[in-house]
């Protein structure tokens, strides 16, 4: 067994995560570069020295997973949400929502920006799901630097947030009540059913092709008839039949 292995399989054992299916390259290049950082000379004994630190872990688990987002990231695929919403495409008058992998809140935020200018608070259910229990932490605080919010009019930013100190904001609190966060983990977890709209973007990109079939299947089996997937802007589904889908525009697959 060599290192890589081993450090899969111990980790599995430690965290529950099953890093096998991730891309090998890619993930053993960020590996690599976290333990060297870490005075690690290799995966084995980096692998021990986490099981000893649970402050180790924590930078691990950040490490693994890019935690990099904004609210309204890709503008334009946004818009395109907004239009199928007016025009009645998710033929809903109430909306189960799940953002998966959402970081530290931008996007669920955002889904919850979005969809209260057409849906009354009790109408509307936003669940927010992410591996790492720190990303979630800051999420449900709901502050952001200015730079998250770059892809806000400034008509929103002063409808909902509140400027703080420095150059921090802090989100509304009503839209904090319309998103619930969860941890979880999309390679082993049960998905919950019948949401109307599921939103992964800029995640399955880590994952090796099995593990891609494996999700896509399992989010088109939570979605109710004609509810839709949100992907990102590199992760095309190049034939959404199999999954039981059908594009209705870049990025969206509804369900059949």
């Amino acid at each position: 067994m060599d290192d890589y292995a081993y450090f899969v399989d111990h980790i599995k054992n430690i965290t529950g995560i099953d890093l096998s299916f991730y891309k090998e390259q890619q993930m053993r290049r960020r590996l690599l570069s976290l333990s060297n950082k870490h005075g690690c000379r290799n995966l084995v004994g980096f692998s021990k020295a986490i099981e000893k630190s649970p402050e180790l872990l924590e930078k691990f688990l950040n490490h693994m997973t890019i935690n990099v987002s904004e609210f309204f990231r890709n503008q334009n695929h946004w818009k395109i949400l907004e239009e199928m919403i007016a025009k009645g495409a998710l033929n809903k008058n109430k909306l189960k929502v799940w953002s998966a992998a959402c970081s530290t809140g931008e996007e669920p935020y955002s889904l919850g920006i979005l969809l209260s200018k057409y849906l009354n608070p009790s109408d509307l259910s936003i669940l927010a799901t992410d591996i790492d229990q720190t990303v979630l932490n800051k999420a449900k605080v709901g502050t952001y630097h200015k730079n998250s919010l770059e892809g806000l009019d400034s008509k929103l930013i002063d409808k909902y947030f509140h400027k703080g100190e420095r150059d921090f904001y802090e989100l509304n609190k009503k839209i904090k009540q319309l998103v619930t966060f969860k941890k979880g983990d999309l390679l082993t977890d049960r998905f919950q059913k019948n949401f109307d709209l599921i939103v992964c973007r800029n995640v399955m990109i880590y994952f090796n092709e099995d593990a891609k079939n494996h999700l896509y299947q399992k989010f088109s089996q939570s979605l109710t008839k004609g509810g839709v997937l949100f992907v990102g802007s590199t992760e095309q589904l190049f034939n959404p039949a199999q999954y039981g889908l059908k594009s209705v525009s870049s990025f969206f697959y509804q369900k059949i």
